[in-house]
């Protein structure tokens, strides 16, 4: 393979003399390594002597700015945004900033910086002191519903929901929901303090044993609810048969949200019968996306298409329109005669580049991938690209972090690409990605081409680095390499020294002690280099071979046990049969269910790519044997 921070230079004219960028070098990791430390004075001194024509002359100055807002020093923040106008460094030392004028409750100066903040730069906080700003100038509030889930919030939306409070903007019924969905993700002190802001009754000196509070108050009343949520986490049944005999010391409101909380522990350890009874019990107002999810989840592993129908027709209207319920809404209507009504949803959910828009097609009787003529971009979108300020920031930064084996500054070269492709027409997405694959940045290679809307290289969606070493193991072992492919691609993206937080390793993300004990299993020995790309494939496709074998041959098993463990996957199971994609779609876990659809989808875009036989999403998921 080419040396891909040679390629990264010569894509780089700017890059003259290349004497003078390799000499910056030094200085930008010194500068890096001072800012760790606290180095003050050293990273002053490279920011105010680095060379204004190097692409990463405003690193150093960024991370002083950084430690200058550790410290409140506006005036060195006004000098750095004076200097770097644009760019995802000016963006992100101004969204920061902005967060703390909002904590400061400098609203003058958030005033004049906020219209300077891109939406796309926005994260959460961002925009919720965004919102007490406009409602502070008399607009109407966003849409806080999307606060009505169990999840604490950080100052700036606590901030929000307190104005919307005194504004009236919220009821203190609304405020009570948040309280109990708060309480019931064990939010405890959030959900003391929203208490307090909006004088909603509970009772809070009864908290550490809530079970025994008085039921004799509203406050009492809360703690008793609160300590039925609580107990259905660890005993789901011991807690059912608690409401049921407590039910009337509880409100209709307060026993409808209980039920709802109970049936959605009984339906993630997939006791579905309990479930769906337990989610009739609930009080509709009061589920949550995640609730109506495994309603339905519920009714469709027990094969009750009847009452799967009428769970996503009573779905509030933006949760039904997801293209998973519009896929099984289409599967379940089409089972019962009504080809007309179930083809308008397939063709709808077809329309998309995912996993339920691939068994939307095999439902129209469609091949998985007929993909069309490649898309090819014009010199014109090359040069364009060629020149952006981030995408030569981002292609320096991908040098130097080859150069230098620093992972440090290949995650800077990623921020820098993501925000380079905003607001880009698809050739450009595509002249971007093209540039990316030719020097191993494959991450960003497919992060760019997954992003067109209308024209499309699915070679460079589904990249294929390391082929011959890829398709010699599964040759060895008799696995279908798009399936391996499938994995490595939703594992890593190609990225030979990623590091997962649980500490799993390169391409297929290994976790040490999985690779020791194949290495051993496979007569590799105890010395393994884990991040070497051959011995990762080797012992990756290995271990993928060895779950399935263990897994009735189901890949759907294998790759939810790569992903979870195989205990899990066996747990996943039903005492009958299931089909495939009711297997996956009611995995516990959102990461595990998540991790399956998109490999499996994954797969069937790799096999057509490498002109394999023909073969369905729906075919290629099987049936899950009976447990």
């Amino acid at each position: 393979m080419n040396n891909p921070s040679r390629l990264c230079l010569a894509l780089l004219p700017f890059f003259a003399p290349a004497a003078a960028f390799a000499g910056f070098d030094g200085d930008l990791l010194t500068a890096r390594d001072a800012a760790r430390a606290n180095d003050i004075p050293r990273l002053e001194n490279i920011a105010n002597t680095a060379p204004r024509d190097n692409p990463l002359s405003l690193y150093p100055a960024y991370w002083l700015t950084q430690k200058a807002l550790e410290v409140q020093d506006d005036a060195q923040i006004t000098r750095f945004l004076s200097v770097a106008r644009e760019g995802v460094l000016a963006e992100r030392i101004r969204r920061d900033w902005l967060k703390q004028l909002g904590k400061r409750e400098d609203w003058t100066r958030f005033a004049e910086e906020w219209p300077k903040l891109a939406e796309e730069g926005r994260d959460e906080e961002a925009q919720c002191y965004g919102d007490v700003l406009a409602m502070r100038q008399g607009a109407a509030p966003a849409n806080l519903n999307r606060f009505l889930e169990p999840r604490p919030l950080g100052d700036g939306c606590n901030r929000l929901l307190a104005l919307a409070l005194e504004k009236g903007a919220v009821t203190r019924d609304w405020a009570l929901r948040r309280m109990r969905l708060l309480l019931s993700g064990n939010y405890v002190t959030q959900a003391r303090q929203l208490a307090a802001l909006a004088d909603l009754p509970l009772d809070t000196g009864s908290l550490g044993a809530p079970l025994k509070a008085s039921p004799g108050t509203p406050a009492g009343q809360e703690t008793l609810l609160y300590g039925i949520v609580q107990k259905g986490r660890d005993d789901v049944n011991g807690a059912a048969q608690i409401l049921s005999g407590r039910q009337d010391e509880l409100t209709p409101a307060q026993r409808g949200f209980a039920w709802g909380q109970l049936a959605l522990f009984a339906a993630r350890k997939l006791n579905t019968a309990q479930a769906s009874e337990w989610f009739a019990r609930a009080d509709k107002s009061q589920l949550t996306r995640d609730q109506w999810e495994w309603w339905a989840r519920a009714e469709l592993r027990q094969d009750r298409q009847e009452a799967l129908q009428t769970v996503i027709r009573a779905m509030p209207e933006d949760i039904a329109a997801r293209p998973a319920w519009q896929y099984w809404l289409g599967r379940s209507l089409k089972r019962d005669g009504k080809a007309t009504e179930a083809n308008a949803l397939f063709a709808r959910v077809s329309a998309g580049h995912h996993y339920y828009g691939l068994l939307a097609l095999d439902e129209l009787g469609n091949a998985a991938s007929e993909q069309g003529d490649t898309a090819r971009p014009s010199e014109a979108d090359i040069n364009r690209m060629s020149k952006d300020p981030s995408v030569r920031r981002s292609l320096a930064l991908f040098a130097l972090a080859q150069d230098r084996n620093r992972a440090d500054f290949r995650g800077d070269a990623q921020v820098e690409w993501r925000y380079a492709m905003r607001n880009r027409t698809d050739m450009e997405l595509l002249a971007a990605a093209d540039m990316a694959r030719k020097i191993g940045f494959f991450d960003m290679a497919i992060y760019s081409a997954e992003r067109t809307r209308k024209e499309h290289d699915y070679s460079l969606r589904y990249l294929t680095p390391y082929r011959d070493i890829t398709q010699r193991f599964a040759r060895q072992l008799g696995l279908d390499d798009a399936w391996i492919y499938g994995l490595i691609r939703q594992e890593s993206r190609f990225i030979t020294i990623a590091r997962s937080g649980v500490g799993a390793s390169g391409l297929m993300q290994l976790m040490p002690a999985t690779a020791r004990w194949a290495a051993r299993k496979m007569g590799l020995g105890d010395k393994i280099a884990i991040n070497d790309i051959e011995t990762n494939i080797q012992i990756g496709t290995w271990y993928m071979k060895y779950v399935m074998d263990n897994l009735s041959g189901s890949a759907v098993m294998a790759t939810a046990a790569y992903n979870a463990g195989p205990g899990r996957a066996r747990n996943w199971q039903d005492v009958r049969p299931l089909e495939g994609a009711v297997y996956a779609e009611t995995i516990p876990f959102n990461e595990t269910r998540d991790y399956v659809q998109k490999v499996m989808a994954n797969a069937s875009w790799y096999s057509t790519g490498m002109g394999r036989e023909k073969l369905s999403l729906k075919t290629r998921l099987g049936t899950i044997p009976a447990r």
